[in-house]
């Protein structure tokens, strides 16, 4: 008891001090005082234990005093929490509301985003003139007067002019009402819907449940810290499923089926039917993407030939085999992060050849299939500018070449680097051209169809600049995976628009962390901020850190645009693909705020869930330009 009671009292005496330190007015805090009990009480005790009394009132004042001092511990831990995490708690919850209702809005407008006309309505107008408006802007103002007056902590919105505190106010209620008149419409739509439900035969296939259960799986281990340290693994095992979904779905169109159940129809030279409605309702507005499978024979083996047949075939596991050794050169997360893996192997000095043939084939490779549908002027550009990127990593001594024996003439690299800034722009600026030809002057199809693949192409190549040299396999073999996708998965197969999408945004996910990059902020790559800059510059700085950081990303969203322009039958192909991308993009993001909203005690809530945090923050932005980028695209081709 005597040793209890002595490791308690310099636990709590170190408690105190952290106290004293944190808190002016310490004496106050109600574990102090505890504290002062628990002191007097262990000296009586001490007193007692002296005069050698060994009866059963020394032992129940013992207990009595350890009791004390553990609930003055509990509570002293509990005032050093609340003083070294002070959350402005009112801002989160109004923050928190704002996205769960954008997130609603987009959950609710499913049938009218991804019907034949593409239409996402937003009914704000209306709202703002009912009653329910002003009911609930009277509501939450009164609120915000009555936690602003009271509160003693600093919050943000309190902080704010009335006027635009007031502006988040009716945001928040015109938002709130746009909820409500969504949700009557779905209502009464979902009535006339199921009059007709048992004329309905549409079923889920095996892909869809994978895509469901994949991003409900992804959300709900967003809650766990150890899962966010080993992000990669959770995409690592969703794309490799879903190359084998792919696999099982090919080999299913290719074994003779049942004569009740027509087989899809693979077809390789065709266009690309993705955005075909099949309406089983006409009273509705809504309508549910779905595949052509108007098929003549229950086998369609005789629509390929030879080769093409076989690289259907083995699509799905070549994409399979690139996954596997792009996760061998990249260690990435917490767990195995120490373990050496292919990227140490090339980086070391001793290997510096190795990794010089391996880039000039990554770039050579590059060439191949960035330069099949590009204009003659952009493929003399991305030739010189693959040459340059390879050029600026010999300056900084990265790689050599044949003829160089040491790294004697290492420099910053900045007139290289400028030389392939140069091809950059030159090539995102002739695609610009073609897409403002195409919207301004009645252009024809190809026009446009070039303009984005040629903006594409100036993607890459940037990307090829600020990636590290061991990186650059990962930029060949995501051109290879998207290039085997295209040309024998999604034509053959005629996936809808959704599952495009779907799959193009979880190929970039996992090729954010085939980079190397994890949830922790020590792996962003901040050196290629500085490529072609003598100092440091905040703007370019921000752009290109953000863009090497996020290349993976960026690239199969600019792949989808590209990829859809070109191959949907449909108009609305891009308005689908959009609403599609905003929405598994918000998902996450929308449940991840909430879940670090009640986790902000947590152990690990600075080190694991708070970078992540920052991670989804700017993966957001991203996915928001990306969108901008597809509603841009869409009005073009509406006007064309």
């Amino acid at each position: 008891m005597r040793e209890q009671l002595r490791f308690l009292h310099l636990n709590t005496v170190q408690l105190t001090k952290l106290l004293q330190e944190n808190v002016p007015s310490y004496e106050k805090e109600p574990g102090f005082e505890q504290f002062k009990i628990s002191e007097r009480l262990h000296g009586n005790w001490i007193r007692l234990y002296l005069e050698e009394n060994n009866s059963e009132v020394l032992f129940n004042l013992g207990t009595k005093v350890r009791r004390q001092y553990l609930d003055a511990l509990k509570t002293l831990s509990l005032s050093l929490s609340r003083q070294v995490a002070q959350y402005d708690v009112y801002s989160m919850v109004v923050g928190t509301v704002v996205v769960l209702e954008v997130l609603t809005l987009l959950l609710l407008s499913i049938p009218q985003a991804l019907s034949s006309k593409a239409e996402l309505e937003v009914p704000l107008l209306s709202p703002v003139f009912s009653l329910l408006f002003y009911l609930t802007f009277l509501v939450l103002s009164a609120v915000h007067v009555i936690v602003c007056t009271s509160t003693e902590s600093s919050c943000y919105l309190c902080s704010l002019s009335w006027l635009t505190a007031g502006g988040v106010m009716v945001l928040v209620s015109a938002l709130l009402c746009a909820v409500v008149s969504a949700l009557t419409k779905v209502l009464v739509r979902g009535k006339l819907l199921s009059k007709n439900a048992a004329h309905s035969n549409s079923r889920w296939s095996e892909l869809d449940l994978l895509i469901l259960l994949g991003t409900l799986g992804h959300v709900l281990s967003l809650g766990a810290s150890s899962f966010i340290e080993e992000e990669h693994q959770t995409w690592y095992f969703l794309v490799s499923t879903l190359c084998l979904a792919l696999c099982h779905d090919i080999y299913r169109n290719y074994l003779p089926g049942d004569d009740c159940e027509p087989q899809r129809c693979l077809h390789v030279e065709g266009g690309f039917d993705g955005a075909t409605p099949a309406l089983q309702d006409k009273n509705t507005s809504s309508a549910v993407l779905e595949l052509n499978r108007g098929c003549k024979s229950p086998s369609s083996l005789g629509t390929l030939r030879g080769y093409e047949k076989w690289m259907v075939l083995a699509s799905p596991w070549v994409i399979l085999t690139c996954c596997r050794l792009l996760r061998s050169l990249n260690q990435t997360g917490v767990q195995w992060a120490h373990r050496p893996d292919l990227g140490h192997w090339l980086t070391s000095s001793d290997h510096k050849a190795a990794l010089s043939v391996l880039a000039a084939l990554s770039l050579a490779v590059i060439f191949a299939l960035i330069q099949r549908r590009c204009s003659p002027a952009s493929k003399v550009a991305m030739a010189l500018g693959l040459l340059g990127v390879y050029c600026y990593r010999a300056a900084i001594g990265n790689v050599l070449f044949p003829w160089q024996q040491d790294n004697k003439d290492i420099s910053k690299g900045i007139l290289e680097a400028r030389f392939v800034y140069v091809f950059v722009l030159g090539i995102l600026f002739t695609g610009t051209k073609d897409l403002l030809k195409s919207q301004v002057v009645a252009a024809g199809f190809t026009v446009k169809t070039v303009g984005l693949w040629e903006l594409y192409s100036g993607f890459v190549l940037l990307a090829a600049l600020l990636l590290r040299p061991h990186n650059l396999p990962v930029l060949v073999l995501s051109l290879l995976i998207q290039t085997l996708m295209a040309k024998f998965v999604w034509k053959p197969l005629r996936h809808d628009v959704a599952k495009v999408t779907v799959m193009h945004y979880w190929f970039g996910q996992a090729f954010f962390y085939f980079q190397g990059n994890s949830n922790n902020i020590a792996t962003v790559d901040i050196s290629a901020g500085f490529v072609g800059l003598d100092t440091y510059v905040e703007i370019p700085a921000i752009f290109l850190t953000a863009f090497a950081t996020y290349a993976g990303p960026v690239l199969w969203a600019s792949h989808l645009v590209s990829f859809l322009s070109s191959e949907a039958s449909s108009s609305s192909a891009l308005s689908h693909a959009g609403f599609c991308y905003a929405l598994i993009g918000s998902f996450p993001v929308s449940a991840y705020i909430i879940l670090v909203t009640s986790l902000r005690y947590h152990l690990f809530i600075w080190s694991v869930f708070s970078p992540k945090l920052l991670y989804e923050g700017m993966h957001l932005l991203i996915t928001a330009a990306v969108c901008v980028f597809f509603t841009a695209m869409d009005q073009t081709n509406t006007k064309s």
